[in-house]
């Protein structure tokens, strides 16, 4: 991470500072903080600044294509939008109940990917800031420095990650992009092979699942007050339950808490999301702002995610992870917990969970046999919803009756958490960096908020239009030769100063 120094595009009187581009999460974005003379904190913003318009591609495409397409959004969570969409043309099919191995074939998927993708996120891209400091050695905050420095923590999250690969790969038929679901259900069965090899090292990928808990709780122990404040913002909670309140991450129904935590709405049908939330559209980011349409836009944004969704649910309904679950809420006595460093937490508590539900789906022999596919009376509209690694994860398509997609709208958990990664960004710029000498270390404290949300920037961009393009021309060595910029809303600037020696 370089901090470069702009002026140029500051406000008159104030200086700019760009963390361009963050780093240690998944995609593109960069935070602009602006400063006046003495330092003193007048704006910060997170903007996600690469554009992808899958939403516009997918038109126009078989829907059978799409499940296996939208894969592509991410390399980090594939299986969540293959799923999300195979949801959804199941309903186009008339097929919203598939049938028990199709659906067990799924869940074991989709329990591995979140467990690969909790694993990656703590031990690969959040432990160097936790286990280190945030102003360690910048040359060290890495899964390298991880590994000489605690080499069994990473050796665990190093084999934690490859064991849900490997599940993803027995169910889906790759570790990346496979192709095992399909609309209406799944192209196969788990094979003797493939159940014999997880099942040999389940137990222990349990036991270390609860080391991973044990580190975060004893991460929060060290520094309770730093694990309960930094960047913390109150904010709404959503998330899938189980129709009995558990947590759920493949189905459910649709509930949101308020930030003291009193039930918004609660039982709301998945495919009725279009009557709960609405997406904002600003102009300096490509990622939208969804908020609850009861509350509007001020008072109506919330969060989701391992953080979200412990605090959402009743209960988990795998023994260990719900001792753990009880544990971690006992931190925030009796009031809802908002800080964004206790999603390192919850986080390792839902991949505890995971492994539990794959070692009890390991030994169901729906996996093994039964029916594949379902069929029912075919319509033109299907939502999908599920609980992806960073929280819900909607895609919402209409078809036509030549098979092609004539509409597809994607909200990912990353949209969904916009507004609170905002705020929290916010939050700490104001308490670490107001009125100070900038440093690496100080700067890094605005990636660690970030981070804690464990972002995929890349799948969350689709606001075609909406933001500045700002083309420039670069000399060989360096100096602003030109520069146009396109505004949101049509109009054109050239820069009359972008010149050789008028650059300041």
């Amino acid at each position: 991470m370089n901090p470069s120094l702009e002026t140029a595009a500051a406000p008159q009187g104030l200086r700019r500072v760009a963390i361009d581009p963050v780093s240690r999460v998944e995609g593109h974005g960069k935070v602009t903080i602006l400063l006046d003379a003495q330092n003193h904190v007048q704006q910060v913003r997170l903007h996600i600044v690469e554009f992808r318009g899958f939403e516009k591609f997918i038109e126009g495409r078989p829907f059978w294509e799409v499940p296996v397409m939208v894969q592509r959004l991410c390399g980090i969570c594939p299986v969540s939008h293959h799923l999300a969409a195979s949801k959804a043309f199941d309903r186009v099919l008339g097929t919203p109940t598939v049938t028990p191995s199709a659906e067990k074939m799924r869940r074991l998927m989709h329990y591995g990917q979140v467990m690969q993708s909790h694993a990656l996120h703590f031990f690969y891209l959040a432990s160097p800031d936790l286990l280190f400091g945030f102003d360690s050695e910048v040359n060290r905050r890495n899964i390298v420095g991880v590994a000489q420095a605690h080499p069994e923590i990473a050796r665990k999250g190093i084999l934690l990650r490859k064991f849900g690969q490997e599940v993803i790969r027995a169910t889906a038929g790759k570790r990346v992009h496979g192709t095992g679901s399909v609309p209406g259900g799944v192209n196969k069965h788990l094979s003797l092979e493939d159940r014999a090899l997880l099942q040999r090292d389940v137990a222990q990928m349990l036991a270390w699942a609860q080391d991973a808990v044990a580190i975060a709780r004893q991460l929060h122990a060290q520094n309770p007050t730093l694990y309960d404040s930094f960047g913390a913002c109150g904010s709404n909670l959503l998330s899938l339950v189980r129709v009995d309140g558990a947590l759920d991450l493949y189905d459910g129904v649709l509930r949101a808490r308020d930030p003291g935590g009193k039930i918004i709405f609660d039982g709301a049908r998945d495919q009725d999301y279009l009557d709960l939330i609405e997406e904002e559209v600003k102009p300096w980011t490509y990622m939208k702002f969804p908020f609850l349409k009861s509350l509007g836009p001020e008072l109506g944004s919330y969060r989701v995610g391992p953080l979200a969704r412990l605090q959402n649910c009743d209960f988990i309904p795998s023994s260990l992870a719900e001792v753990q679950r009880r544990e971690f809420l006992a931190c925030g006595k009796g009031e809802p917990i908002h800080a964004p460093l206790a999603y390192h937490w919850a986080r390792m508590v839902e991949l505890l969970h995971c492994i539990e539900v794959i070692q009890e789906l390991l030994d169901d022999p729906d996996l093994l046999s039964g029916e594949l596919m379902a069929s029912g009376q075919r319509r033109g509209v299907g939502v999908g919803v599920i609980e992806a690694p960073r929280g819900t994860l909607i895609h919402h398509y209409e078809v036509g009756d030549d098979d092609l997609v004539t509409m597809c709208n994607l909200i990912v958990s990353t949209t969904h958490n916009n507004q609170a990664m905002n705020e929290s960004v916010r939050s700490v710029a104001r308490e670490y960096l107001d009125g100070r000498e900038l440093t690496q270390g100080l700067l890094n404290h605005i990636e660690v908020a970030i981070r804690a949300y464990d972002p995929c920037l890349s799948c969350a961009t689709h606001a075609l239009g909406q933001m500045l393009l700002d083309v420039e021309l670069v000399g060989p060595e360096g100096e602003l030769m030109d520069r146009v910029q396109r505004w949101h809303d049509g109009s054109f600037m050239h820069d009359e100063t972008a010149s050789i020696g008028l650059r300041p």
